[in-house]
């Protein structure tokens, strides 16, 4: 089962995911071309879904599924 993500926190060129398992992921804001060239306010607008992270401003989802695979 995929953990699922219970906080985020955003730094100048990447965030942390926290997973449900006690794990955290650093991402690069590169990983999405949009979170690349949005502000920080815009980035920091963030819902936890069950399964990723979704910003319904930016009408953008990233999977958790997805980041384990790429950046564990």
């Amino acid at each position: 089962m995929t953990p699922r993500p219970v906080a985020v926190k955003f730094f100048d060129d990447s965030f942390c995911v926290e997973l449900s398992d006690g794990r955290a992921l650093s991402v690069p804001y590169s990983v999405s071309p949009m979170l690349f060239s949005t502000t920080p306010e815009q980035r920091a607008n963030v819902r936890l879904t069950p399964s990723g992270l979704h910003w319904d401003q930016l009408d953008e989802d990233l999977g958790v599924a997805g980041l384990l695979r790429d950046y564990l």
